[in-house]
């Protein structure tokens, strides 16, 4: 049994909620998105809140499940508050800039890395050593930062590097004489 695909996912004022077969639409005040549920999952609007159930008690379906409601979920918070991930950047010299509708990254490389700033996506430079990314899906949030982050991840010696905020880099202790 799903512990996740137990819980019925409400929908808070300010979000309207559709239900269209096996598809989920929500529309907030940051957008609209939607959700087509896989067949082996049933999906039903009760009471201003969202149920997900499986179809029969195959492994699939099981598995399929918690994972349709989390996603479902995904899309009332994504609607109704957004998503946001926060890239630290250490190292001598390393730094980002907005350049127009273009994230401009200085990585230690022989030349500046232009990123092309998806449709959806915003991405704010508070610091040149800070990058926030921002958005109302959670995936093309999560996907940026991580093709961000894979320029130049963090390695094991110095730190340096592109990494997520508060995320703990293991350190190596360099060579001995």
């Amino acid at each position: 049994m799903s512990r996740v695909g137990k819980k019925p996912v409400s929908v808070p004022s300010g979000v309207t909620a559709t239900v269209n077969g096996q598809t989920v639409k929500m529309k907030g005040s940051k957008g609209e998105l939607q959700f087509v549920v896989p067949s082996l999952v049933n999906v039903a609007l009760d009471n201003g809140a969202i149920t997900v159930e499986p179809k029969n008690q195959s492994k699939e379906a099981r598995s399929l499940w918690g994972t349709s409601r989390a996603q479902v979920a995904n899309l009332v918070e994504g609607v109704a508050k957004g998503f946001e991930k926060r890239l630290e950047i250490t190292g001598v010299g390393y730094r980002a800039a907005m350049a127009g509708k273009a994230l401009k990254l200085s990585l230690g490389y022989s030349h500046d890395i232009e990123y092309e700033i998806p449709a959806g996506i915003t991405i704010t430079t508070p610091k040149p050593t800070e990058i926030v990314i921002a958005g109302i899906d959670r995936q093309r949030v999560g996907q940026v930062a991580a093709e961000i982050r894979d320029y130049r991840g963090p390695e094991p010696y110095k730190g340096k590097g592109v990494k997520y905020a508060g995320e703990f880099i293991f350190r190596k202790e360099g060579k001995k004489k």
